[in-house]
């Protein structure tokens, strides 16, 4: 017999949904197994995430609140890291960046669902100079070059068409142009981190969570309970 569906949800489904769960059994993070810097921890983890093969590893989930604390999250790829933060591209005036401007603070979150591990970044933003912009630009193929001029991001836009008109007017603009520049309302963030916090599931939801925080003093380790 076929579930009883009521108002497009099935009884059955939402039935379900508070047993969901899943078995965290990754193994033991401890102190011991840290890296000297929060940089090194996280690419190794980058790196053991790419060789386990887990679709976009460099993917990482960005909040950041507007000037009257409202938050607002999405999915951003990492394209920079190093000593100084987790970097990010994007446009200027999308409401991300808004976001930015008005607060110069926010966190990402790289969700390894597979490895079951998540590792948190946040802290103060800064824009990338435009040099490392223009070099990371070049890395990028020409279709991602035109869109980023084409489109208005975060904009409210009058269908599907409307978008496509834009990137076919862009295409037209640039047929002759073998180097596209960077667009000037198009850059790099870069999140300087104060806290980063790796998470490692365990059984019995005993998760380790080991933070790199920030001191007058320079980095010290801490230990947060699930």
């Amino acid at each position: 017999m076929m579930p009883e569906i009521k108002d497009g949800v099935d009884d059955d489904a939402v039935v379900r949904l508070p047993g969901m769960r899943v078995a965290y059994e990754g193994g033991a993070f401890d102190e011991s197994a840290l890296a000297e810097t929060w940089f090194a921890q996280l690419q190794d983890w980058l790196n053991q995430a790419v060789s386990a093969g887990v679709a976009e590893p460099n993917a990482m989930v960005l909040a950041t609140t507007d000037p009257e604390g409202r938050p607002s999250s999405r999915t951003v790829l990492c394209k920079g890291l190093d000593e100084r933060g987790v970097v990010f591209y994007t446009n200027y005036t999308s409401t991300k960046s808004h976001d930015l401007t008005a607060t110069r603070y926010a966190s990402v979150t790289f969700p390894w669902y597979p490895l079951q591990r998540q590792v948190h970044v946040r802290g103060e933003v800064e824009k990338v100079d435009i040099a490392e912009t223009t070099e990371y630009w070049r890395s990028r193929p020409r279709g991602s070059q035109l869109g980023a001029w084409a489109s208005p991001q975060s904009r409210v836009v009058d269908g599907r068409r409307a978008l496509d008109t834009a990137l076919h007017g862009i295409e037209r603009r640039f047929a002759d142009v073998e180097n596209i520049p960077v667009p000037p309302h198009w850059g790099g963030w870069r999140v300087r981190p104060d806290i980063v916090e790796f998470w490692q599931g365990r059984e019995d939801r005993m998760h380790d969570r080991l933070r790199y925080v920030r001191t007058d003093d320079g980095w010290q380790i801490k230990r947060v309970a699930p």
